[in-house]
């Protein structure tokens, strides 16, 4: 089995599965993630496309030798049995509408398999738990399931997945302590301009010795150099979620951040990415690759051999990784998905109230809740 290397390639890049800037054709993205010229680990989950991606990715693959590369998927939203709530997307497999504790390993099984069926595989090197909800992150049936993939030689290794939108920091903190010994890997937001709250779960799980894979180390593009004001966002891209005036803020951090990259003989792409790597227990990062529009765009192409050229003998400073924190600080910007003080009412599938089990971890690693893991700039989310 083949641990992923320092950089990685998602399927969601390019546009064709998650709306990230144009979607270029099935033919340009299967070479944009075929393994090799630098980039090793390639990501993909059985939800993008429903199926799909897995499939374009299995005809990247076929023909490279299997042991020189890493294949690391994804599962946990069932587009099997369940259905489509509009942009919410598809309900986890743990919703109780769909099925019984009891039927946890059997759908991890058979979803794990028909996965890699699309792959034309026979085992992934990592499986992600992918975008969990509250009964992911507790559930022992869950990861005793997850547990026997491993077992059974359908994954090397096995991990979590947090998503789709940042949080869920007391929820990954508690699995580490609860199931660290079955878990290997997780897949967590971090960059330069949105250390926050991702950081927090760092020390608990270098700790466990859980290593971390970062995504949306782009920063939605920005560090690419080629979102700019005049940047139109196409109909449906993910970004528009993010809020106004975000480009523009994030350009003139950029612009303090260029000195330091070029005293460092970096990118600013790759500033962020090594930054990220400075981190205790990350080992791996993961930027989206976007193929923007307008005059100015740069090739996908390129990105990819930017990234593929990052340095490996090459870290930060402390000095220079607190420096880069302080120009992107971004704690309390929004509302955190998972438990958080901010959630009132009935629970839903992505954000559920801090219970006192997630209070007492939260004391245990120094996490104050209310200072912390609140949105500070708006009226708690409901």
């Amino acid at each position: 089995m083949r641990a992923p290397g320092t950089t990685a390639i998602g399927t969601w890049s390019g546009g064709r599965y998650l709306h990230f800037g144009e979607a270029i054709e099935p033919e340009r993205l299967e070479a944009l993630v075929r393994p090799g010229d630098g980039i090793d680990t390639v990501l993909t989950a059985d939800v993008y496309g429903q199926g799909e991606a897995d499939t374009l990715l299995g005809r990247a693959l076929a023909g490279v030798e299997r042991d020189s590369y890493c294949l690391v998927g994804a599962v946990g939203h069932d587009f099997y049995e369940g259905e489509r709530d509009g942009p919410k997307g598809f309900p986890r497999f743990t919703d109780q509408a769909l099925r019984s504790p009891g039927e946890y390993a059997g759908y991890l099984r058979v979803a794990a398999e028909r996965s890699l069926e699309r792959l034309g595989q026979e085992r992934f090197d990592l499986l992600l738990l992918h975008n969990p909800d509250r009964t992911g992150y507790e559930s022992e049936e869950v990861w005793k399931g997850m547990a026997a993939l491993r077992e059974a030689g359908l994954a090397g290794a096995i991990g979590v997945a947090p998503g789709p939108a940042n949080g869920f920091t007391l929820d990954v903190v508690r699995c580490f302590e609860r199931f660290g010994e079955a878990i290997d890997w997780a897949m967590i937001i971090l960059n330069p301009f949105e250390p926050w709250p991702g950081e927090l779960c760092l020390e608990a799980a270098a700790r466990h010795d859980v290593r971390v894979i970062t995504r949306v180390v782009d920063y939605g593009g920005i560090f690419w150099g080629d979102v700019t004001a005049e940047t139109e966002l196409p109909k449906g891209d993910h970004r528009s979620f993010r809020p106004e005036g975000w480009i523009a803020e994030g350009r003139a951090k950029l612009d303090r951040l260029r000195p330091i990259a070029e005293r460092s003989g970096l990118t600013t792409m790759q500033l962020a990415c090594q930054w990220n790597l400075a981190h205790p227990a990350v080992d791996c990062v993961v930027p989206t690759l976007i193929q923007e529009t307008g005059d100015g765009a740069r090739p996908i192409e390129e990105k990819r051999a930017e990234l593929a050229a990052l340095p490996t003998d090459q870290r930060l400073s402390a000095d220079e990784v607190e420096e880069i924190r302080a120009i992107g600080d971004n704690a309390g910007c929004m509302a955190l998905k998972g438990a958080t003080p901010d959630h009132h009412g009935e629970e839903r599938p992505d954000r559920w109230p801090v219970t006192p089990e997630l209070a007492e971890v939260a004391a245990e690693w120094g996490i104050d809740p209310e200072q912390d893991l609140r949105h500070l700039t708006a009226e708690p989310a409901r």
